[in-house]
Order: C-alpha cells, then structure tokens, then sequence
C-alpha cells in the first residue's frame, strides 16, 4: 500500500516502525515524476512485495528527508531497512527500481 507523505517528522516515524521501506521522491512540477507514478503505484499493490512499506514524499517539502536520502535529482528512489538508508538510485526506468526491492 503507497502512503504520501510529506512532513520530516511523519517520514521518520513511519521508516521506523516499518522493517523494510521504498520511497519515491518526486514533486509536483516533475513531469518524469508524474509519468512514473502508475507504474508505482502497480509495485505498490504486488502481493510479492507487501513485506515492503512504499512511501512518496514531496522533494519540496520535505527538505530533511531528501537530505537524509541524498536526492540529488528527480525521481529519486531510496531503500530502507531498520529505520537506515540501505540503497539508492535516481531513474524513471521500472527494472532498476524493482532490482531495489528485490534487494529488500
């Protein structure tokens, strides 16, 4: 199930009380950002991957958070595990992101 959150204070609660995290990172003027959320939203709805909390947070509002992550560009996809920063990647390509949740 995907959660939009948007708060630093909300992100941290949430990876850690959840074992194992994906975060999308986009924002609302990011048209890449918007062309990849179907696709996000199917890998979020996979029985395979229901062990895995996905989350999206707004790169703009959350400037803690995408500190946290290291975003450097958009969109911008960050694994979780135990509340740490296990993997990264910027990429609008679905093989790459499903090779960070296979990693989980």
């Amino acid at each position: 199930m995907e959660n939009k959150i948007v708060s630093d204070d909300e992100f941290e609660q949430v990876i850690n009380a959840h074992e194992k995290v994906i975060v999308k990172f986009s924002a609302d003027w990011c048209g890449v950002c918007k062309r990849f959320a179907p696709i996000y939203k199917r890998l979020a709805s996979e029985e395979k991957y229901e062990h895995v909390t996905f989350l999206e947070v707004s790169a703009e509002h959350a400037p803690k958070t995408r500190l946290k992550a290291g975003v450097y560009s958009l969109p911008f996809f960050a694994t979780f595990e135990k509340g740490a920063l296990k993997d990264k990647v910027t990429s609008d390509n679905k093989e790459k992101v499903i090779a960070l949740l296979e990693e989980l």
